[in-house]
């Protein structure tokens, strides 16, 4: 696996515990979960994750209702924001939660469980995608269209796509938003008076997107098995393949150097140091025994990733040594929801059976 189609480098491999195995309960001990984790079971598919600026957690669920934990906490409360299932889920710019459903709706729910909506676009809509910027703009994607609403709430502008978008980010500083649609990404200021995208083009459909911290590279994640980035200075294309399954989940570190990705039984680490990952293999950290990775998350702060993986198991992986370190052993159902409070003290993840934790990391 390589951005040029060299070999990858060696896999650090886990011995990945068996839930089935009589010693597992031994195994278990040995995960941080056990000594520092909260666990509860919601009861439904846990579609995404996020921990807003007050601390507190909120998990999105297939049953429409968003869970929330209060930082420290040990109380979940529970509220209805959708008719349907949750498909979007942001920390809101501000404090709370953005979500978007399968109702067309747009909704906002605070720490306390209050909900209100922000938009509606149609009961036969979905809104497939949100952000939010610490700025107070946030964004809602429906089929085609991206609507951008304003710091007070106010719609801002809607911007139109050649087909469906697949995802959308906001750059570090809420100057400019991007969207993945088919057949490459458009790239949009959003103080612009008069809208008109770059469009960073390539064959294809384009899914998950993601923006450097620095703001010069988009990356987007293709639907056949690879990523597609764009250096934006000139235009230069990065092509990033040999993934056995498409990657649903990706990040950059604090500083940008590295791009976290899923979809590989490792997790699959690109440089963007040193003239950026062409013609460079990536770093493959915890992998090598053939469960998928599905979702990764970057530590606010440090060089250190959060991996879900298809049979459950969460890790930390840090990546100038490679060590590993188990957070929750395997077997209740695939991660598909992982993230960091903004402190990097408090790590949280949900899995597709409804299983969810939080683990402290504050040193004792």
């Amino acid at each position: 696996m390589s951005a040029s189609g060299r070999g990858g480098p060696e896999a650090r491999s886990l011995n990945r515990p068996d839930p089935d195995d009589a010693g597992s309960e031994y195994a278990e001990a040995d995960f941080l979960l056990a000594a520092r984790g909260h666990t509860q079971d919601l009861g439904a598919w846990v579609i995404g994750l996020a921990f807003d600026k007050s601390g507190a957690c909120g998990f999105g669920l297939g049953d429409g209702t968003l869970r929330l934990l209060a930082p420290g906490g040990t109380d979940w409360a529970a509220a209805t924001a959708h008719d349907g299932a949750v498909l979007s889920l942001a920390p809101d710019a501000k404090d709370g939660f953005l979500t978007g459903g399968d109702d067309g709706r747009l909704v906002r729910t605070a720490a306390d469980g209050t909900v209100t909506e922000l938009a509606s676009f149609g009961a036969m809509k979905w809104v497939e995608h949100v952000a939010a910027h610490d700025s107070g703009l946030r964004a809602a994607s429906v089929g085609k269209l991206l609507h951008v609403f304003d710091a007070k709430g106010a719609p801002l502008k809607t911007l139109t796509h050649p087909s469906s978008v697949g995802g959308i980010a906001f750059d570090a500083k809420g100057k400019r938003i991007a969207a993945s649609h088919y057949n490459g990404a458009s790239l949009w200021f959003v103080g612009a008076k008069e809208d008109k995208a770059r469009l960073l083009e390539w064959k294809g459909s384009h899914a998950g997107i993601a923006i450097s911290p620095d703001g010069t590279h988009v990356v987007t994640a293709m639907q056949e098995n690879a990523l597609h980035g764009w250096r934006l200075s000139d235009s230069q294309h990065m092509r990033m393949s040999g993934y056995p399954s498409k990657t649903r989940s990706m990040g950059f570190t604090a500083r940008g150097r590295w791009l976290a990705t899923s979809g590989a039984d490792s997790v699959v680490i690109w440089p963007f140091f040193g003239g950026g990952p062409m013609g460079k293999a990536p770093t493959e950290l915890a992998g090598g025994d053939g469960v998928i990775c599905t979702a990764v998350a970057c530590h606010p702060q440090h060089e250190i990733v959060a991996a879900g993986f298809a049979d459950g198991l969460v890790l930390l992986a840090e990546i100038g040594s490679g060590k590993i370190v188990p957070v929750a052993p395997p077997g209740r159902g695939g991660v598909s929801a992982l993230g960091w409070n903004a402190g990097g003290s408090h790590l949280a993840f949900g899995t597709e059976t409804g299983f969810a934790g939080m683990v402290d990391l504050t040193r004792r």
